[in-house]
């Protein structure tokens, strides 16, 4: 039989080899958590690439003199973009692009725009960063991933400055205030840009995309027109006085003020539609896919 001493010393031994099996144990794990998380950290770096587009395409406005028609009097637009591509399926980007939108009453179906008779038109400078996603896997030059249809959704800055055309030449509405305005509108505002569209490989370092995009914005000034017709005689620019009413038929006596010369309930939007060559930028590995 084994004596009480004999079986301490036993106890010990194991209680040894457990505590040495333990702390190796705890490196093993320890190691092996760090390699995964290397080596994701690694995958990622490699997964991630950068492109450069440039955009060709059209613009064009809905508010008080386009309600509903999109694509109506559709103007040249062109720009530049930065894309941060995060995986296959999620990318950022930054945008500068470059429009022309316009409205014109005696194109409109209603025959209150019709009377109404006002026109302008307005650059559009906007600068905008956003988030992509692929509803499948894409990346450029990768015969796996050559196609997906994506959404984008961001925040954006515009420029704008509606003109009307006097007698052949271009007016800059603003300072004008049309409508009586005590303080001329801001032109520089906010927009929520967002919309769908289809990415497609062309080429090892090529890609192209097709998008369609609607910006919401916080004014109804694009056009110059929002609320209500004001009294030109109070006006005391007589450019003014004259492009607050182009009414077809004027009324008599300025009986058109106080009436309703645009919808405030409203804002306006423009939009940006057209094609973007993408040049990828760097060439990293594919990305290394693990089962765990």
């Amino acid at each position: 039989m084994i004596n009480l001493q004999e079986q301490l010393l036993i106890l010990k031994i194991i209680h040894s080899h457990y505590l040495r099996c333990t702390l190796r144990m705890k490196k093993f794990i320890l190691s092996f958590v760090f390699i995964l998380v290397v080596k994701g950290a690694f995958c990622q770096k490699e997964l991630a690439t950068t492109d450069f587009g440039i955009f060709l395409g059209g613009s064009y406005y809905l508010g008080d003199l386009n309600p509903v028609k999109h694509f109506d009097l559709t103007k040249p637009a062109f720009g530049v973009l930065f894309r941060y591509n995060l995986s296959n399926r999620f990318s950022a980007r930054g945008n500068l692009l470059y429009g022309n939108v316009m409205g014109d009453d005696a194109r409109s179906d209603s025959y209150a725009q019709q009377q109404r008779n006002l026109s302008f038109k307005s650059n559009i400078l906007e600068f905008s960063a956003m988030m992509e996603f692929n509803f499948v896997e894409y990346k450029i030059g990768n015969e796996k991933a050559p196609f997906s249809p994506y959404v984008f959704l961001g925040m954006g800055i515009f420029k704008y400055e509606p003109r009307a055309d006097v007698g052949g030449n271009w007016v800059d509405l603003p300072n004008l205030r049309t409508e009586g305005q005590d303080k001329t509108y801001k032109i520089i505002q906010p927009s929520i840009p967002f919309g769908v569209g289809v990415k497609l490989n062309l080429a090892k370092r090529l890609g192209l995309c097709i998008e369609w995009g609607m910006r919401k914005t916080f004014t109804d000034y694009i056009d110059d027109v929002s609320k209500t017709y004001a009294d030109p005689t109070l006006m005391a620019n007589p450019l003014a006085a004259y492009l607050s009413d182009r009414s077809a038929i004027p009324e008599q006596n300025n009986s058109n003020v106080g009436r309703q010369r645009g919808n405030p309930r409203t804002k306006d939007w423009y939009s940006f539609a057209g094609i973007t060559l993408n040049f990828k930028l760097n060439m990293k590995n594919e990305p290394c896919y693990q089962h765990y």
